[in-house]
């Protein structure tokens, strides 16, 4: 069994809109510690999705698109009796929240020939609408957790 985390770092709200889940999301996009172009990419994004989908808060695009893109269940393989099961698992929220930032940053990174902020913009607008390769991706993963349901007797 594995011992708890003991201390996470807990990640401050980010300074425009006060958010730890903004915070969060700078984070994941952030490459080679570069927090400050990460930054500039989201707020971007952001002021994009407002002047778009004609919303007061982008913040409740965004945050309505984590709902609906974080999966309910996933699969794990579990080693039982020399044979690899894919064991059905419910998925924490700090995983489901993780899996979600991944899978709309992956969607917008796919995309070729427009700026970040656009792609991720245009992303989060459509998870938010249950559309998109992120939600694909959830779809997917809820559809293998399902038909896996038979092993889930498996679970540890």
């Amino acid at each position: 069994m594995r011992r708890p985390v003991k201390n996470r770092n807990i990640a401050g709200p980010d300074p425009k809109f006060n958010s730890v889940r903004v915070e969060k999301f700078i984070n994941s996009v952030m490459w080679d510690g570069k927090k400050s172009t990460a930054r500039k990419v989201v707020y971007d994004a952001f002021d994009l999705i407002k002047e778009k989908a004609k919303v007061e808060d982008p913040i409740e695009v965004f945050e309505t698109a984590v709902r609906n893109v974080g999966p309910a269940m996933e699969i794990r393989s579990r080693r039982v009796g020399g044979a690899n099961y894919q064991v059905p698992r419910e998925v924490r929220p700090e995983r489901k929240q993780a899996l979600a930032f991944r899978w709309i940053l992956l969607a917008a990174r796919g995309g070729k020939g427009k700026p970040m902020a656009e792609k991720l913009a245009t992303e989060i607008m459509a998870a938010a609408n249950n559309e998109g390769s992120a939600i694909k991706k959830k779809d997917d993963t809820l559809r293998m957790a399902e038909a896996n349901k038979a092993f889930a007797h498996f679970a540890w």
